[in-house]
């Protein structure tokens, strides 16, 4: 967050529990004078492990910017053997966002990117076909068309790798893009693409789910944003929420409810991952909101 115009820092902290973790933190900050406006914690007690999360004002930090993560680092992480980040409010993460031909969560991230909802900069959408050029041109953001087949998969990946290099881009968003992204994509950016698909999985699955849904009579749609990793659909999960179906819901009002809840949670997820609220820990995620 940003305090009436004031820069905050935020460390994410994860490691082996013990005695003395917050007070070694805390007792870090205050040294060096900084103001705590917002700390979170979690013990893991089965898996006897710590999870943190704190921010605290810049104004009258005492180190300089340059120097706080080694400082940290000498003070605090190494002695707790830990890991950790830290990010800054006023530095603008860069977001790239893939999309295919179902424009809904496009419309939605756009929306509160223009906004200025969120924290971040949108360098660039690509998508495996045009039928978005016009929104994008319309945001002003560049729009790569980079088709895919199965011949030209490794060919085009590595493509999109080199535009979201040049571009610096932090976390990538794939909003409805329906292709599967290879191992060796993924590990270029380990939990930091995100994804959203509806929750009918495993048990409906294949390209008419919605159709076998209501065939089913389901009483709710699920959808679920997750961290991608080589295993398909079986990410750290970020964010759910469910939606109520009626008995005379037809399948077009399945879709419609459908689509409506992957916007909220790919919307929700997007920013809890933005406001450094998120730490994975053994394809789990710990989301302090």
């Amino acid at each position: 967050m940003t305090l009436n115009n004031q820069s905050t820092a935020i460390l994410l902290v994860e490691c082996h529990d013990k005695a003395g973790i917050i007070a070694k933190v805390t007792d870090f900050l205050a040294q060096h004078n900084g103001n705590i406006v917002d700390l979170e914690q979690h013990v893991d007690i089965a898996d006897q492990h710590f999870f943190m999360r704190v921010e605290w004002q810049l104004d009258n930090f005492n180190l300089p910017r340059q120097s706080i993560q080694k400082t940290f680092e000498e003070q605090v992480g190494a002695c707790l053997n830990m890991n950790w980040r830290i990010s800054y409010s006023d530095i603008k993460p860069k977001m790239a966002v893939f999309v295919s031909q179902h424009g809904h969560c496009l419309f939605d991230i756009l929306s509160r990117y223009q906004s200025g909802e969120w924290q971040v900069e949108i360098p660039l959408i690509i998508s495996n076909h045009k039928k978005f050029q016009s929104l994008a041109d319309n945001a002003s953001i560049p729009f790569h068309h980079l088709p895919v087949s199965a011949d030209n998969k490794g060919q085009q990946e590595q493509v999109q790798l080199a535009l979201l290099a040049e571009h610096q881009i932090d976390t990538v968003v794939l909003a409805r893009y329906m292709q599967v992204l290879s191992p060796e994509f993924i590990q270029q950016y380990p939990n930091e693409i995100i994804n959203i698909h509806h929750s009918f999985l495993p048990a409906f699955p294949g390209a008419k789910p919605y159709h076998s849904a209501h065939e089913r009579g389901v009483k709710i749609i699920g959808a679920t944003s997750h961290y991608v990793t080589s295993q398909l659909d079986a990410g750290p999960i970020i964010e759910q929420d469910v939606v109520h179906i009626r008995h005379n819901d037809n399948i077009e009002d399945l879709k419609r409810k459908g689509q409506d809840n992957e916007k909220i949670v790919l919307s929700r997820a997007i920013r809890h991952h933005l406001q450094s609220e998120v730490l994975v820990h053994k394809n789990r995620c710990i989301v302090f909101d």
